[in-house]
């Protein structure tokens, strides 16, 4: 160990070419990531602040808000399944969003709410609205007002909220009746009439558990579906075609990494073979010798997620907003543990060579 650790310091340029391709691959693998977290985020959070572990669409829906439709008789026959606390409306417009002193109109997603949630306090007053941060970054500052859609609903912003966005675009947070004056005026085919939601925010009683409830109202409302926000999130469009798409690239990259420490020490043990030989006939064992390879493996994979990930995060300062990045402490755990086994495997591989170095030989040949 002690001689890995010595070979490291006094001779770090023979081990720069493999640090070097692997700080790339860290930082490649964080930019992916970080692309992935940023477009699901951006793609989920409508449904990721939500208090309620629970939401009922309609029952011809097929798992999607925005084809859903909750009538009032329908919600009242929801609040009345045993083991509702309580039940409270959501809906969804998805309109362009006129931003004073901008003439091309930025992409917002209305929502309707009638309670308080993770992330977004009680709902405003009509006309006023809790707009994403992401609408900051277009230019929007609160006090002004945003037009919605080619009927110019005006809505005042009156305060900013964090990570609400749905299917790519910016959220913007109303009162029932602002966000169904919005999207009738706006898009009189999706219209709908009062007390009707695209969706019913469900939270059980103490004594119910959330798939208890589920079933009892899948069971006693068959207009409507029950679903838990996990499953719900899995049901929005081309959210787990990312997420698919992206974890099989970074997979592959994972492999990438350990087939680089492979190679490296494959052909580092090949040009040590004689100084492996004559430690070994002093005495050295191989399991001593595969665990000082292991070591220098270890660092210089950690070396690597070092500098990958100062990388990652000057490269998150200078990449233009239009780019979804986002990086955070577990895309940072997951890619530097991830990185350690991939060099841990790609150095066993010179394993089995080391165990058959023969030290006459290796020391005759040298």
């Amino acid at each position: 160990m002690k001689l890995a650790w010595r070979e490291l310091t006094r001779r770090p340029s023979r081990f720069v070419t493999a640090g070097a391709a692997l700080t790339l691959i860290v930082l490649l693998l964080l930019a992916l990531g970080g692309i992935l977290d940023a477009l699901v985020q951006s793609s989920t959070g409508l449904l990721k602040a939500q208090t309620a572990p629970l939401i009922v669409y309609s029952a011809d829906s097929k798992g999607s808000i925005d084809r859903s439709r909750v009538t009032a008789e329908d919600r009242a026959a929801v609040e009345a399944v045993p083991g509702v606390h309580d039940a409270s409306g959501l809906g969804l417009a998805l309109l362009a969003g006129y931003l004073p002193g901008h003439t091309e109109p930025s992409n917002v997603a209305v929502f309707g709410y009638e309670a308080a949630n993770l992330r977004v306090p009680a709902p405003p007053q009509p006309g006023e609205g809790y707009a994403d941060r992401s609408l900051e970054t277009d230019g929007l500052a609160i006090g002004e007002t945003v037009e919605l859609g080619t009927a110019r609903i005006p809505v005042k912003v009156v305060g900013w909220v964090q990570d609400t966005n749905y299917n790519l675009q910016s959220g913007l947070w109303v009162d029932a009746a602002t966000w169904r004056r919005a999207l009738n005026a706006n898009i009189p085919d999706a219209a709908v009439a009062p007390g009707t939601f695209q969706a019913i925010l469900v939270t059980p009683e103490e004594s119910t558990t959330p798939a208890q409830l589920e079933t009892a109202i899948d069971a006693a409302v068959p207009a409507v579906n029950a679903l838990t926000i996990p499953q719900a999130i899995a049901g929005i469009p081309g959210v787990a075609e990312q997420d698919s798409v992206f974890t099989s690239i970074i997979g592959v990259t994972f492999a990438v990494a350990g087939i680089v420490v492979a190679l490296f020490f494959a052909l580092l043990t090949i040009e040590r073979v004689g100084l492996l030989g004559v430690l070994k006939a002093i005495g050295a064992s191989s399991r001593t010798l595969a665990a000082g390879l292991t070591l220098q493996a270890i660092l210089i994979a950690g070396g690597a997620i070092v500098l990958g990930s100062l990388l990652a995060v000057a490269l998150a300062q200078v990449i233009p907003d239009a780019v979804p990045l986002t990086l955070t402490v577990g895309r940072f755990v997951f890619t530097a543990v991830g990185l350690i086994v991939a060099a841990l495997i790609g150095s066993a591989i010179s394993f089995r060579r080391i165990i058959r170095i023969d030290p006459a030989s290796a020391v005759g040949g040298a």
